[in-house]
């Protein structure tokens, strides 16, 4: 049986793929730093655990024992990935991770031609983040038409446990973006003529009507599914918004705090107070999640799709062990990939998704045929 290492095994996305992948064929193992905290959340399943101190040591055990796939959780991905894909590629493991972080899902990508010598499958972005939106346009831009223009609208809704943010979540979110061209650290971006460029973060907010009558404000993001729309569409200009962007007051506060946070000493003086907040615990804003996408084509008119998905967290569990469990069973190809990328939209119907066309009806298709409704620009 292949053992599918689960690094950040203690935390509520390790513990619940652990669960998701239980009697598939594939093996989980828990890999933490914490030996009491992996033990309990070993007792809900009877996995084999695995107690590490950090990333460096997760890295040395996965050259050691060579697992099958290792599933990373543990971010910030900018730091975390690209260690453990080195020791992926040596041991011969397939590599798996759910960033959605714009400066850690092309520096994974970016690892394709190594992974293809290699013969080994790398898959970044395979939680709600990247998959949602991306499976969309991979639906819409069947290769028949140029696309000139998308915008891509990750909708999602989660319910919360409350607890601390943490120093991973805390560390992604003040980090800015490292080594991303085309703008400013801590600048948002978008697509212009085929390259990254500066765009606002949180900005071009627009209302959106899903298809199950809600209302839903998203503005421009910085995300990783910005790089996965790019690359399944092709199209020149691209921006990325999520309904998770910051409210115009924290959009002020960041323009004017984003001086101080390139100063090193402050930005990790801010990311450990940014950790200690407790947030409390919230029911999920809506009854689902969606990704949601419009292309415009090079003869103006535009579709539209969208794509359903039960709350966010049970979303991302759902594409990474689903992703895992495709790898286990050899369905991968030597390279670096995000989810729909590799697997295609039938990917999210897999897990539970429905792709909606805008009038609101259920579109129960499990091939690459689209139902998008034309309207002019």
């Amino acid at each position: 049986m292949d053992e599918v290492w689960i690094l950040g095994g203690t935390g509520r996305t390790g513990r619940a793929v652990a669960s998701a992948l239980a009697g598939s064929g594939a093996e989980p193992v828990l890999v933490g730093r914490d030996p009491d905290r992996l033990r309990a959340a070993a007792a809900e399943g009877g996995h084999r655990t695995l107690a590490l101190p950090d990333v460096r040591a997760m890295a040395g055990a996965v050259a050691r024992e060579h697992p099958a796939i290792v599933l990373s959780t543990v971010g910030p991905f900018t730091t975390s990935a690209p260690r453990l894909v080195d020791a992926c590629l040596a041991a011969g493991s397939d590599y798996v991770d759910v960033a959605n972080d714009l400066a850690a899902v092309p520096a994974v990508l970016a690892r394709h031609a190594e992974a293809e010598r290699a013969g080994r499958t790398l898959v970044t972005g395979a939680g709600f983040g990247v998959a949602a939106t991306e499976s969309v346009v991979v639906r819409l831009c069947d290769g028949s038409r140029r696309a000139v223009h998308v915008r891509t609208d990750m909708l999602p809704s989660m319910a919360s446990d409350g607890g601390l943010v943490g120093e991973a979540l805390a560390g992604t979110v003040l980090e800015g973006l490292p080594g991303v061209p085309g703008g400013g650290r801590f600048t948002g971006r978008r697509y212009r003529h085929g390259r990254l460029s500066a765009a606002p973060i949180g900005g071009e907010v627009r209302e959106l009507v899903t298809p199950g009558g809600d209302r839903v404000r998203a503005g421009l993001m910085p995300l990783g599914e910005l790089v996965a729309a790019q690359r399944a569409s092709g199209a020149p200009s691209v921006d990325c918004a999520s309904g998770a962007a910051p409210s115009a007051a924290a959009r002020t506060a960041l323009r004017l705090g984003s001086g101080l946070l390139h100063v090193g000493p402050l930005r990790r003086f801010a990311t450990r107070r940014l950790a200690a907040v407790r947030l409390p615990a919230r029911p999920a804003p809506r009854s689902h999640s969606w990704g949601h996408a419009t292309v415009t084509w090079e003869d103006g008119t535009r579709s539209e799709g969208w794509l359903r998905l039960p709350d966010a967290q049970v979303a991302t569990v759902a594409f990474a062990a689903e992703v895992c469990r495709r790898l286990a069973r050899g369905e991968g190809r030597p390279g670096a990939f995000t989810p729909a990328a590799l697997f295609g939209p039938d990917l999210a119907t897999s897990v539970g998704g429905e792709f909606v066309d805008p009038d609101g009806a259920d579109d129960p298709g499990q091939s690459s045929e689209v139902r998008p409704r034309p309207t002019e620009r």
